[in-house]
């Protein structure tokens, strides 16, 4: 899967109990969620990161004049900046709606209420591109930890969006490193800081040295989280660090700002 950004901005009239169960659904996915209510003009700028706009519509949208010129403004907006909308509505508006607004024709549209599974699978269809075509053009990622278990876990949390490979060795990354095509090459490394025979500080020491490797940006994976344990990664200037502990949404969106 390949994405524009990791951004998905959820357009309210109000916030409920409702959004927040769809605000948290798409977070579990991986994305980062922008909530946009009252200040619709704020669309238009977020349409500059933003691949897809889900808009929540109030059940009474029909009969009220000014809600349904919003709903316009909200709709052309996104149409563009060329980006994707799904409507969460009724379904019995959408033929009114779609007559008195052309700017919403061919969006997805899902029913009230909300089955989170629909939602998530129409999410899914519109931010997926195909595979095949797209997979070289994906950011590649090298994660070096001798933990399979948590490379793997980090592996399955990020491959929609980037290729990714591991080893579980420091000798291993380096040998990798070295075999890598430059049109096949890395564009950034996830180095667990402990590990045995060849450490993380060890192995970014003999990335600096070598010339081919030396500009690939090192993220270090680290289950210290105190201030002093910090200093010490920090210390190897790095191009930063994740604890192991983060969430995957926090992954995700600390990985597309270190690579877009």
């Amino acid at each position: 899967m390949q994405i524009e950004t990791l951004n998905i901005v959820l357009v309210l009239y109000q916030y409920s109990v409702v959004a927040k169960g769809i605000e948290n659904k798409l977070k579990s996915m991986g994305y980062h969620v922008d909530i946009v209510s009252e200040k619709f003009e704020l669309i238009r700028e977020l349409s500059k990161t933003s691949k897809l706009f889900i808009v929540y519509l109030p059940g009474d949208i029909r009969g009220d004049k000014l809600k349904m010129k919003t709903f316009s403004n909200i709709s052309e907006m996104i149409v563009e900046g060329g980006r994707d909308m799904i409507i969460i509505g009724d379904l019995q508006q959408q033929e009114d709606l779609n007559a008195g607004i052309p700017s919403i024709m061919g969006s997805r549209w899902i029913d009230r209420p909300v089955e989170m599974e629909k939602l998530s699978e129409a999410v899914d269809e519109i931010m997926r591109v195909d595979e095949k075509e797209n997979y070289k053009a994906k950011k590649r990622i090298l994660i070096v930890d001798d933990d399979p278990s948590y490379a793997k876990m980090v592996r399955e949390w990020i491959k929609e969006v980037y290729r990714v490979d591991i080893v579980t060795a420091g000798m291993q990354a380096i040998s990798f490193l070295l075999k890598v095509k430059e049109s096949e090459k890395v564009d950034l490394i996830l180095l667990d800081y402990e590990m045995p025979v060849v450490d993380g500080p060890q192995v970014l020491q003999m990335l600096r040295q070598d010339p081919d490797t030396k500009g690939i940006p090192v993220i270090f994976l680290t289950g210290q989280g105190s201030k002093e344990a910090v200093a010490r990664v920090m210390e190897l200037k790095p191009d930063g660090y994740i604890l192991k502990s983060t969430t995957r949404e926090d992954l995700m969106r600390y990985l597309y700002a270190k690579l877009n």
